[in-house]
């Protein structure tokens, strides 16, 4: 069961649903236990609340039936709790563009839930927004680990994801459920990236990932499970191998647990995703997403050192910071 605390931070403080505004729960037979709890919650808040449960996607990011893309496209409030996720398609987007708030919670479970949506979205955000600051100003980012990692990548014109850390009470606001991380899709990218932690929907890792980059997509993967992730990439097309996303986690209460939507939101990881970079601004607009997590990287941005070995160095983005 779901916290009641959790929901009414979710309402009362993320999402800031009022009175008289028009609410839409997606979820799927997968989530809707969870999905119809958040729907009950809305309900008491507002008349003007709907449910709808569908079937699961085929892969996060693979776009929704098309009647529940059109009943999208006329609320004030969102919350997408899926199996797979729903962020990066243009349902989302064109919803995002006509004034929608919303959350999306892929894959989320009740352990996660009562876990990581009981923070201080007021200190989320005065985090999220100062490593928003630092990133949205960078030119180049290099990102080291005793893994092997070795990435070099630009930031350019990206949009970005995580600012308000979890705050979205303004139209067009969007982002994860548990929040905490910032994040965008690279201009550039060179090098090799090891995941050390977990891959969507592979859990936790018992032995790494490792994936070659040249000019921004990956050309090689390497590891034991790189045979059923190629497999599942191939399927999709060769766009699906476009490096589409860095980010760095930000939330003081994720840990590893081989849930994607969490691991890449532990504070002292940094995750890379491959496919669609369309939500970002970017122009790979393919029906596949997927994140792996990189455990206690080195950062360094333009001339600055960020991260050292999982570690922020800075007491603004995490107050135990090391000076």
């Amino acid at each position: 069961m779901i916290n009641e605390n959790v929901i009414k931070k979710v309402f009362d403080e993320s999402l800031k649903l009022r009175v008289g505004e028009s609410c839409l729960v997606v979820t799927d037979t997968l989530k809707q236990d969870i999905g119809r709890v958040f729907y009950e919650a809305a309900r008491k808040i507002t008349r003007k609340a709907k449910l709808i449960v569908m079937e699961p996607g085929v892969e996060h990011g693979a776009e929704p039936p098309e009647d529940v893309a059109k009943d999208m496209f006329g609320y004030d409030v969102e919350l997408l709790i899926t199996d797979r996720s729903l962020t990066h398609t243009a349902a989302r987007r064109e919803a995002t563009k006509r004034g929608a708030r919303i959350v999306t919670m892929p894959s989320i479970t009740e352990e996660i839930a009562n876990r990581c949506l009981d923070v201080s979205y007021d200190d989320m955000r005065k985090r999220s927004s100062y490593l928003h600051g630092i990133l949205r100003e960078a030119s180049t980012i290099r990102i080291t680990s005793s893994a092997g990692t070795d990435l070099i990548l630009t930031v350019g014109k990206s949009e970005f994801f995580g600012e308000t850390g979890g705050v979205f009470d303004f139209p067009g606001a969007f982002g994860n459920l548990p929040e905490g991380e910032v994040s965008f899709a690279p201009e550039t990218c060179e090098g090799i990236y090891v995941v050390d932690v977990s891959f969507a929907d592979l859990g936790i890792l018992s032995s790494p990932l490792f994936f070659v980059v040249r000019g921004g997509v990956v050309v090689d993967i390497e590891g034991e499970r790189a045979e059923t992730l190629i497999e599942r990439l191939d399927r999709v097309g060769a766009r699906a191998y476009k490096v589409a996303e860095l980010g760095i986690g930000l939330n003081p209460k994720a840990r590893v647990t081989g849930n994607i939507l969490e691991d890449e939101k532990v504070v002292g990881t940094a995750h890379i995703a491959l496919g669609n970079n369309t939500s970002f601004g970017g122009t790979n607009d393919v029906q596949i997403h997927l994140d792996g997590v990189l455990n206690k990287p080195d950062i360094t941005v333009d001339d600055r050192k960020l991260m050292e070995k999982g570690s922020f160095l800075d007491r603004m983005v995490v107050p135990n910071a090391a000076d």
